[in-house]
């Protein structure tokens, strides 16, 4: 982390904390970030920066009856098989708890990038669909303010009805429900990203497949780009009124050959369905033998998009610091205006 950077950032680790409503988990944490090192005076000191957040209403007899059953579809069984112990209480580190140290280093993150790249960056998540209820085509205006007017950060009010109404059911049989979200980052400059292993969009997906739960990313038209034609799918060059190279479609996402283009990044990333449910499931003991599994305790999301959206604009914050300082080495000239678009590209700066 380069030095005098001011890291402080307190409403992103409030966006993703527990205990805020009726359709996240009723656990009550502060989430109260406390940087032990790596910080002086309000600003970085080009040191590593060690952030704690406690855990203050843990109950770990509420997997008292998870002690010797795998639960299906959690890390049980996969991390007994590598290590020969299961972290009972919680999970462990396959718990989503983890995500707020995410949250907390991409707050940092995201001061740096202003501070390096300018403020034109801007990125914002939402929740585009819940099992099958989707918000449908989401206009170009849409801004992080409209998204976090909505209780479930769903930009479409009759679509955010609709799914309060499945999680209400939900929560009532015990069961719960995955979906997609979709992230916007403009303000990009082409350039960023690196050839053949480190691509741009190669470690967005890599921070966004390394979330809890995460079972899927697209990005720019993604499956929906196999269907067709390259003469419908290719995105056209052409100049725009300020002089700077644009494309008229955005189908790559704005991401080509790994490296931004320019235009908007967008992609999308799929959560499966919260596993810890209330419905009695087949599943078998660490000693081998077949096993029902029903929970009657704990406090777990019914849906865990709504408040996977900060996490998702977190791991998207760190992965463009890392690229916007790997951009900055690779030309020096390239971020001194830090615009969006260039006109000559491929030659010297004059």
């Amino acid at each position: 982390m380069p030095r005098r950077i001011d890291p402080h950032r307190r409403a992103d680790p409030n966006r993703r904390k527990p205990g805020t409503g009726r359709y996240v988990s009723p656990r009550s944490e502060p989430d109260k970030c406390k940087i032990l090192s790596g910080v002086a005076d309000g600003k970085t000191l080009g040191t590593p920066i060690a952030i704690v957040v406690e855990n203050t209403d843990a109950r770990p007899s509420d997997y008292s009856e998870t002690q010797d059953v795998y639960r299906p579809s959690h890390a049980d069984f996969t991390y007994h098989a590598k290590f020969g112990v299961t972290a009972r209480s919680g999970g462990g580190r396959a718990s989503a708890r983890e995500t707020i140290g995410r949250v907390a280093a991409g707050a940092v993150a995201k001061q740096l990038l202003k501070t390096i790249a300018g403020p034109k960056i801007e990125l914002f998540a939402w929740v585009q669909r819940v099992a099958d209820i989707d918000c449908g085509e989401v206009s170009n205006l849409l801004s992080a303010n409209s998204v976090e007017s909505s209780e479930l950060r769903v930009p479409n009010p009759a679509a955010e009805i609709l799914i309060k109404e499945l999680l209400d059911k939900l929560i009532d049989a015990g069961d719960t429900a995955g979906g997609l979200l979709r992230c916007r980052v403009s303000g990009v400059p082409a350039g960023w990203g690196e050839p053949v292993f480190d691509k741009l969009e190669a470690e967005l997906a890599k921070a966004m497949l390394s979330l809890p739960a995460s079972k899927s990313f697209e990005i720019g038209s993604g499956l929906q780009g196999t269907y067709l034609t390259a003469s419908r799918h290719n995105d056209l060059f052409f100049i725009d009124g300020e002089g700077r190279t644009r494309t008229r479609s955005n189908n790559s996402g704005g991401i080509q050959g790994g490296i931004s283009n320019g235009m908007n990044i967008e992609f999308a990333v799929g959560f499966k369905p919260v596993s810890t449910i209330r419905v009695p499931q087949e599943s078998v003991t660490a000693g081998g033998t077949a096993s029902t599994l029903e929970i009657k305790k704990g406090r777990h999301d019914p849906c865990v998009l709504p408040r996977a959206v900060p996490i998702v604009e977190a791991m998207t914050w760190l992965v463009l610091a890392d690229h916007a300082l790997r951009a900055k080495l690779n030309r020096t000239d390239f971020l001194s205006g830090c615009d969006t678009g260039h006109k000559n590209i491929g030659d010297n700066p004059s």
